[in-house]
């Protein structure tokens, strides 16, 4: 019995240690791009947005609002608040849906992290994020031009803390911060990785997640969305599952429902929505996400 379980821990170490090899580095670049943006571009970003208010840009501004809610590092407790100033000042929530929406579905850490699934993936993901983000603001200009779709007043904007006088002390602090925030999520990730490795045949993931391309994409975009808790934490998930047989298509599908659909952030988005614009928000999500994998492995065909 003792040497039965040696034995296991000796293939879960060997799984961990080369998965943790292969992320690291990544992960740690990730948080330093985060913290350097969040430190030195943070204020330039939403200055930028709102420069866009009085601009005659229509509805084409919503694409430069989700791309500035991509490069936003804030997370949804923080994005809500400068919303809401934003929202305060008579910009568009056309702009602002689109702003918000790229915003929760990526950002300059997550994107960097990303690249630990390769080139192609990183691509698709920024590019199908910067789309949900802009067709948000569509569908709040269609359908709710003469309505409002938020509901701000439950929130105060939150106090900076990245109040240091020294730049450098400034960006340590935030980046110690984000290490703090996401390093028990990226070890558990990896644990979850390891034992997916050691104990699920690559055949049946690829049976779920692979072979059925319409139906992996759907359990993609619902079942796996409580696995999402953390984007640090899903990276290593996700590079195993595609070595197991996930297809592109469904990995895309995870990477837009999972930080859609994530916990933390339903609870602030049903605040500011009420229930009933939140089911459609929900809606929307998980239509990006299966409509967004479907595309991705009709183009890898």
């Amino acid at each position: 019995m003792a040497e039965a379980v040696q034995r296991e821990l000796v293939y879960f170490w060997y799984y961990f240690t080369i998965q943790f090899r292969q992320i690291f580095a990544y992960w740690m670049l990730g948080m330093a791009l985060g913290s350097i943006v969040s430190v030195f571009g943070k204020e330039k970003i939403h200055r930028a947005f709102a420069a866009l208010h009085g601009k005659k840009l229509g509805l084409l501004g919503v694409i430069p609002a989700s791309l500035l809610g991509i490069a936003s590092p804030l997370c949804m407790f923080g994005t809500i608040p400068i919303a809401a100033s934003f929202a305060e000042k008579g910009m568009r929530q056309d702009w602002i849906a689109a702003f918000m929406m790229g915003s929760i579905l990526l950002n300059p850490q997550l994107l960097l992290y990303s690249a630990a699934l390769g080139m192609p993936l990183l691509i698709i993901r920024f590019a199908v994020c910067f789309v949900c983000g802009a067709l948000a603001g569509v569908c709040v200009r269609l359908f709710f031009r003469d309505r409002p779709f938020f509901s701000f007043s439950a929130f105060d904007k939150m106090a900076s803390r990245d109040t240091d006088p020294s730049p450098l002390l400034r960006f340590l602090k935030n980046f110690l911060r984000n290490i703090k925030a996401t390093g028990l999520y990226f070890l558990a990730g990896i644990v979850l990785s390891a034992l997916f490795q050691r104990y699920v045949p690559p055949q049946a993931f690829a049976k779920i997640f692979g072979s059925n391309r319409g139906f992996g994409i759907l359990m993609a975009a619902t079942v796996g969305v409580p696995l999402y808790v953390c984007g640090g934490g899903t990276i290593p998930l996700i590079q195993t599952w595609l070595h197991s047989g996930m297809s592109a298509g469904a990995a895309v599908s995870f990477m837009i429902a999972g930080p859609a659909m994530k916990i933390t952030n339903l609870g602030a988005l049903k605040i500011v929505l009420g229930i009933k614009h939140f089911l459609l928000y929900a809606f929307f999500a998980v239509l990006c996400a299966f409509s967004c994998g479907l595309i991705t492995d009709l183009i890898g065909r």
